[in-house]
């Protein structure tokens, strides 16, 4: 049996990256493998805020435009 491997490139936080999955990622994807808690972060794709509930939604394409940020508190 071949397993299908896929490759992609995006710009995450101003940078470019290549990186090879056994699936497709999705934004919550992305966040889950960097470790991101999803209550203390927003996520811009394509210069666009996307809302939390959307995240599983939207497949990672080559080129695609990432940014995540974090909610800092502080006093």
């Amino acid at each position: 049996m071949q397993v299908k491997i896929f490759n992609s490139s995006i710009f995450f936080n101003g940078d470019f990256y290549n990186f090879k999955s056994y699936k497709i990622f999705t934004l919550d994807d992305l966040r889950i493998f960097l470790n991101y808690k999803k209550k203390l972060i927003i996520i811009e794709h394509n210069n666009k805020i996307i809302s939390a509930e959307n995240w599983d939604r939207i497949y990672l394409k080559n080129k695609d435009k990432v940014e995540i940020l974090t909610i800092v508190g502080g006093g």
